[in-house]
C-alpha cells in the first residue's frame, strides 16, 4: 500500500538531484546603458587656516588662538552656522635653524597652526566668505570643493534614459543575430561616484575678491540589463 508513495519520493529525490542542463537557462542578451545629466552645485567646502610663529611655544600657541578667534567670529557673523564648521587640524611644531660651524640645527622657535573646514551651503556665497576669512586673519585658504548634494535625486530621469539607451543597444544586437527581445530578465545599477571640483587657493592674502567659478557638475549613471530573447519572427 505505501509503494506508490516510495516510488514518488525516489522519483522526487532523483529530479532535484539531476543537474540542470544548459539549455534549462533562458537565453539573454546583456547589455548596459549610460545616461548623464549636467547640474549646478549646490554645497561647497573650502579649508581655511591660521599659521604664527613665535619665539617659545606659548607664545606661538596664544597668538594662534587669538588669531583663529577672530576667524571663527567672522564666519558666525557672515552667518554659517556652527554645525557648518569644524577643526581638521591643530599643530604646534618646533622650528630648526641651522649652526654652520657645528652642523648642529638649535630650536629657534615655534609654529602654531590651526585648520577648519567650512561648508557653505549657498554656493553664491563663496567668493565673499573667502574674503570674509582672509581679512579676518586667514593665511591659508586651500582645497575648495564643489558637490551635488541631491545628485541620486536629480539622476532619476537619466535612470529612465539609460535603460532606454539599454534597450536600443539590445536590440541592435537582436536584429543582428535574428532573434526578438523578451522581458528583462534582471536589471542593476553600476556605481556611479559624484564628481567633486576641487582647487587650491593661493596661501598668501589676497588684496583683490576671490573669484570663484563653481561652474556645473556632470553625473552619470550606469544600469545592467538582461533581455530574454526567442525566435526572430
Amino acid at each position: 500500500m505505501k509503494k506508490p508513495a516510495i516510488l514518488a519520493a525516489v522519483l522526487a529525490t532523483t529530479l532535484l538531484a539531476t543537474p540542470a542542463r544548459a539549455d534549462d537557462f533562458p537565453a539573454a542578451i546583456s547589455v548596459s546603458g549610460e545616461a548623464t545629466v549636467s547640474v549646478a552645485p549646490d554645497l561647497a567646502q573650502i579649508d581655511a587656516g591660521v599659521a604664527n610663529d613665535a619665539k617659545t611655544a606659548k607664545e606661538a600657541s596664544d597668538a594662534n588662538n587669538a588669531a583663529m578667534g577672530k576667524v571663527l567670529l567672522a564666519l558666525k557673523g557672515a552667518g554659517i552656522a556652527e554645525k557648518d564648521y569644524q577643526t581638521s587640524r591643530l599643530s604646534l611644531q618646533p622650528q630648526y635653524g641651522q649652526n654652520k660651524s657645528t652642523g648642529a640645527s638649535p630650536v629657534t622657535g615655534f609654529r602654531a597652526s590651526n585648520r577648519v573646514t567650512v561648508k557653505i551651503r549657498d554656493v553664491t556665497k563663496v567668493a565673499g566668505i573667502i574674503d570674509t576669512l582672509v581679512s579676518a586673519g586667514a593665511n591659508d585658504i586651500g582645497n575648495i570643493s564643489f558637490e551635488v548634494t541631491q545628485a541620486s535625486k536629480l539622476l532619476d530621469d537619466a535612470r529612465e534614459q539609460a535603460v532606454a539607451d539599454a534597450r536600443r543597444k539590445a536590440e541592435i544586437y537582436a536584429k543582428a543575430t535574428g532573434v526578438t527581445l523578451g522581458a528583462p530578465l534582471s536589471v542593476s545599477e553600476g556605481g556611479a561616484p559624484v564628481p567633486l571640483f576641487k582647487a587650491r587657493m593661493a596661501p598668501a592674502p589676497m588684496a583683490a575678491p576671490a573669484a570663484v567659478a563653481p561652474g556645473e557638475e556632470t553625473l552619470s549613471v550606469t544600469v545592467n540589463v538582461s533581455w530574454a530573447i526567442k525566435a526572430g519572427q
